[in-house]
């Protein structure tokens, strides 16, 4: 038995179909795995990596906020902002992390961003 597994942003989906297992990382909880028969779970999500691991390999993804809600072996992650590793634009992302200077929240959270697609674009290759 598998998982399925739908990632969505407002712009896209960017994965639907099966998966074995679901990692991602909640605001309260750090990061969480799903398997199949997990019991029913909402969370709001931290910005960062989200791996769907599929029959035939990894989908991975950087997401910005957004929720998980698992019920009835389907896993729904819906993000703010989600992109696939193999879309992101890792000199991009590096230059954005660098010139996110300063201690205030906004550029905190334009270099969490920022970490969150240079990770995941890693984590693909």
């Amino acid at each position: 038995m598998t998982l399925q597994v739908e990632l969505v942003s407002p712009e896209r989906i960017l994965y639907s179909g099966e998966a074995d297992m679901v990692v991602c990382r909640t605001v309260a909880g750090g990061e969480v795995a799903f398997l199949t028969g997990h019991a029913p779970f909402l969370a709001a999500l931290e910005t960062g990596v989200v791996r769907v691991k599929t029959p035939g390999g990894e989908e991975v993804a950087a997401v910005h906020g957004g929720f998980v809600e698992v019920r009835d072996n389907r896993v729904i992650i819906l993000s703010d902002i989600a992109e696939l590793a193999e879309d992101i634009d890792v000199s991009r992302a590096e230059r954005a992390k660098s010139e996110a200077t300063g201690d205030d929240e906004e550029a905190a959270a334009a270099r969490a961003r920022a970490d969150a697609r240079i990770n995941a674009a890693k984590r693909s290759s």
